[in-house]
């Protein structure tokens, strides 16, 4: 048997979960009037609110301190040396390579290789505590040269193979 708390509507189907008058969860009848299911934490009553007194209260002797913002503090710098055309001239090389023979980029990528690696190392000549990577930069002038050679070689073979075999003909 469960019964509703609202309307008093009493259900023999122990089936129902709620009053088909108002939609109240029904309860057991067993159960008295809690809630089934109801699993919400006891009300806790706290202590009686703190209570000041403000007459009784005393002025800082000193007066508030006034803000003086955020004090910077400088610390001594020590820039790192630049190698950034002797990695670029490795990459460019390293993508002649590997990259080049898609649609023959590798001619356009192998001079920058070499290019880039020649400006490096004039630049680490020039002024050795502000760069650095010179050896960065001799591969990418290597790997663009590696290219150029490997594409001179496939050349002279391609035509070679084709002139002994018009000899054939």
């Amino acid at each position: 048997m469960k019964q509703c708390p609202r309307c008093n509507q009493t259900y023999t189907d122990d089936q129902l979960n709620f009053c088909l008058n108002d939609g109240e969860m029904l309860v057991s009848s067993y159960a008295g009037s809690q809630r089934p299911f109801d699993d919400s934490p006891p009300t806790v009553m706290m202590n009686d609110p703190r209570s000041t007194n403000p007459t009784n209260w005393q002025a800082p002797a000193a007066p508030p301190v006034q803000w003086q913002g955020q004090q910077v503090m400088s610390y001594p710098i020590s820039l790192a040396p630049n190698q950034t055309l002797a990695v670029t001239s490795l990459c460019f090389g390293i993508a002649s390579i590997t990259v080049g023979w898609c649609c023959y980029l590798g001619v356009l990528l192998a001079p920058v290789a070499m290019i880039t690696g020649f400006i490096s190392i004039s630049q680490i000549k020039r002024d050795p505590r502000s760069y650095t990577g010179r050896g960065l930069a001799i591969g990418g002038i290597v790997t663009g040269l590696i290219y150029f050679a490997a594409l001179l070689l496939i050349i002279v073979l391609y035509g070679a193979a084709i002139f002994l075999g018009s000899l054939g003909n």
